[in-house]
């Protein structure tokens, strides 16, 4: 099937989806998550031959960790499913109606984007999770996965479209673009007819490239190049618990902790135990020079260490005399995603809440918490690090725009 056929069918089934009521988009759901667990094994098996593939060509150990599943991934993709069944239906909400002097009444109603693409790497639970979003807030969804988990994305798709039929509704409210050449990605990025929204995930790389070449729309989610702050009252064992957690718990993640701010009149004292903490993942520190002085077995940093988003178990780190040292480093390196501070001074979290841009900002609180689930969305389509027309986790309200609705009783102009 041509990229083309593909968008006329998903532009088709989006008006359909945009008129279906919360109980049969909810069923939908239910029957596609019953249908992910019926196919675990198939698409386990898809999975592996993946990961085999991958592990042959070199992948890294971050990337292998985003593209294997196990029994409890996906049930965790089929869990995700359910909850945004259970999440209130933002489609067809009026946000207000005022009355005109004319006797005219307008309003705005949440309505659908349409038909979504989506470009993303690999990731195979953005597949389901892309579709469950999709499909709640009435949107088709076209996927365009990367070479790496063809196979995973194709056992996937396979069982949301059953599971969709089996509910009576539209297999085609999610279509999966099997040809994985690059010239039919950058097909999908002009495919201004058919698609309303391109959502990108992935390396920076990838991102960098929809970005600059696509003629559709696009809701930039970013990579994470993710701060911690020790500021000087900080506690230490939270600050090293927060640090180990935002570090390690998992390094491919884009709202993993990838540097380390440290106010220095707290760093000979710090320092030490940081490396201890850190030692059984063994994770690489590339740190200044002054910090190194303090702990020889640091590495020493390069002037790109500062802004690179690692996937790895490498942390770079900075010691700074004051806040606005820390705050000037952080907006000057980040990438609009995840910062935090690890403080006991109430006014340095508040200038920290107010100054450092990025689209999740947090107080004593690992980093890993940027994430849709999380944040009481259910599952996300993505993290966005831009300011238009979303930020930060995106779920269910941020897939839908607003039409104006008016009501008269004959008035002309």
């Amino acid at each position: 099937m041509t990229l083309n056929e593909i968008g006329r069918q998903a532009k088709e089934v989006s008006r359909l989806l945009g008129i279906l009521g919360s109980r049969e988009k909810n069923m939908g759901l239910e029957e596609a998550a019953r249908s992910l667990l019926e196919g675990e094994e198939e698409i386990l098996l898809s999975n592996q031959e993946d990961c085999e593939k991958a592990k042959n060509s070199g992948m890294s150990q971050g990337l292998l960790d985003r593209l294997m599943l196990t029994p409890a991934r996906v049930q965790a993709m089929a869990d995700g499913l359910l909850q945004v069944a259970a999440l209130e239906d933002p489609v067809g909400e009026v946000l207000s109606v005022k009355l005109r002097p004319n006797g005219l009444q307008i309003g705005q109603k949440r309505v659908p984007l349409g038909v979504i693409g989506m470009i993303y790497e690999a990731r195979p639970n953005v597949t389901a999770d892309a579709f469950g979003l999709c499909f709640k807030s009435g949107n088709a969804v076209i996927l365009k996965g990367g070479s790496d988990a063809i196979r995973s994305n194709q056992a996937i798709v396979r069982c949301l479209r059953e599971g969709l039929v089996h509910a009576g509704l539209p297999a085609d409210a999610v279509q999966l673009v099997e040809d994985t050449n690059r010239d039919t990605t950058r097909e999908l990025m002009r495919l201004n007819q058919y698609v309303d929204v391109l959502i990108p995930r992935g390396g920076a790389g990838l991102i960098r490239a929809v970005v600059e070449n696509s003629t559709v729309p696009v809701i930039e989610t970013g990579t994470g190049n993710c701060h911690i702050y020790v500021d000087e009252s900080a506690d230490f064992n939270m600050a090293l618990d927060i640090i180990y957690n935002a570090k390690t718990q998992r390094i491919g993640v884009c709202n993993a902790c990838e540097s380390l701010v440290v106010h220095r009149a707290i760093a000979e004292r710090f320092l030490p135990l940081l490396k201890r903490k850190l030692k059984d993942k063994q994770v690489e520190i590339r740190a200044d020079e002054a910090a190194c002085a303090i702990e020889p077995s640091f590495t020493p940093a390069a002037e790109e260490d500062w802004g690179t988003e690692y996937l790895d178990y490498i942390l770079s780190l900075k010691l700074v005399d004051s806040l606005d040292e820390a705050i000037a480093h952080i907006n000057h390196y980040n990438t609009g995603h995840s910062e935090a501070i690890v403080t006991s001074d109430y006014f340095n979290a508040q200038r920290f809440l107010n100054e450092v841009d990025a689209a999740a900002v947090y107080v004593n609180a690992s980093t890993r918490f940027t994430d849709g689930e999380e944040f009481g969305f259910g599952a996300e389509i993505g993290i966005s690090t831009q300011k238009l027309h979303a930020r930060g986790p995106m779920g269910l309200k941020e897939l839908t725009t607003t039409k104006y609705i008016i009501y008269g009783d004959g008035q002309i102009r």
